[in-house]
């Protein structure tokens, strides 16, 4: 499959966390998504390339965007901070858990988008948050989840944000 697709909310309150991501080949729509990403930066719409620390990038690749615009400082610190940190250390681990197979974190690129709620304070539910979300919308796309029959049988359940 040339592309495998996740998501996954976590937390509550203004740390919430909700991940939608992408994962395919280099050479296929992902990739090429992947590159307008890192290419194509807009204000208030700073993409990012996921590393563990300066220097030292996850694999595979992984392109954060945002999903809202960054407003000012203190939320571009939190995206480039804990939000980041906590991506790349979820893509890192589902490689050494083996969802995301190693042999093949060389060919794959993840363009993840990223919501940091513009009253966001608290660093550490961020940083939970987003890893929680992460590392669960990583597990959904590479085992195809929800299955059909799976949204099926959810598809009356309230949504948490539809407002009534």
């Amino acid at each position: 499959m040339s592309m495998f697709i996740g998501e996954s909310l976590a937390g509550d309150g203004n740390e919430v966390a909700h991940i939608d991501l992408l994962i395919g080949t280099k050479d296929g729509p992902v990739g090429a998504a992947f590159a307008n990403a890192l290419s194509r930066q807009s204000e208030g719409h700073s993409n990012l390339l996921a590393v563990l620390t300066p220097n030292l990038a996850v694999k595979p690749a992984t392109v954060m965007i945002t999903k809202v615009t960054i407003k000012g400082a203190k939320q571009a610190v939190q995206m480039f901070g804990p939000a980041q940190a906590a991506v790349a250390k979820a893509v890192a681990d589902s490689v050494e858990s083996g969802v995301i197979p190693k042999d093949q974190a060389e060919d794959l690129v993840i363009v993840c988008g990223v919501f940091i709620h513009w009253l966001a304070e608290d660093d550490k539910k961020i940083y939970d948050n987003n890893y929680k979300a992460t590392l669960d919308s990583i597990a959904s796309a590479m085992h195809g989840k929800p299955t059909a029959d799976e949204m099926i049988a959810g598809k009356d359940a309230a949504h948490p944000f539809r407002g009534f």
